[in-house]
């Protein structure tokens, strides 16, 4: 999506102070049968400008599949348009000299909230019929904080959703209603293969919400 630069750029020179690098658009048809809004890109998505086209984005192809779904199909954002990064200092392996890296990491609140009117002149501009939020981050910007992944995934929720205000220091709360259902991030099958058959489960359940 092309964003309007009196939105964008602000944001993109905000975010200098932040330890963030790059700027990847949502993207996907205006006219989507769902919405689909992760955490963050990865080095992956900074690299191409490419949202989920790193290893979580073919575990996401997969679960779109199981929801009779292709990903020409969607549109996919994010709550924060940066890729968030950790500076570490390791001893490498192979060589065993220290070396400086610079790992993915979890956006802070504050990251999100900056980022935050990009994502609601996305919604405003799509209107989307279904909001599909993967990873707990996206569930919460979405939702707010008391909202918990684990305890509502793959549930139809019908709610307001939470938008920034015009000064752009905290969140309000729409008039409208949106449908939104929950899933694990497709990475967390990474680190914890026992939520296969959950991830499995929820997004063959999509298949009888998304409208045909």
């Amino acid at each position: 999506m092309d964003y309007p630069k009196e939105l964008s750029y602000p944001i993109q020179q905000l975010s200098k102070a932040y330890p963030l690098e790059g700027f990847v658009p949502g993207q996907g048809p205006l006219d989507p049968r769902i919405m689909i809004i992760g955490e963050a890109p990865g080095r992956t998505e900074v690299e191409n400008f490419i949202p989920f086209s790193g290893q979580a984005g073919k575990e996401l192809i997969k679960s779109l599949a199981l929801a009779g779904l292709t990903r020409e199909e969607v549109y996919i954002t994010s709550a924060v348009r940066s890729r968030p990064y950790s500076t570490k200092e390791r001893i490498n392996k192979r060589t065993g000299a220290h070396e400086i890296v610079h790992p993915n990491r979890t956006p802070t609140k504050k990251e999100v909230l900056l980022h935050a009117p990009l994502l609601d002149y996305e919604i405003a501009q799509i209107d989307p019929p279904v909001i599909v939020t993967v990873g707990n981050i996206g569930l919460q910007r979405i939702l707010g904080n008391q909202a918990v992944i684990k305890h509502c995934h793959g549930q139809v929720i019908r709610s307001s959703i939470q938008f920034c205000n015009p000064a752009g220091t905290a969140y309000q709360w729409s008039d409208k209603s949106y449908v939104i259902v929950p899933m694990y991030h497709p990475a967390a099958v990474f680190y914890n293969r026992t939520l296969a058959e959950d991830i499995e489960k929820d997004w063959i359940g999509l298949k009888t919400i998304v409208k045909n």
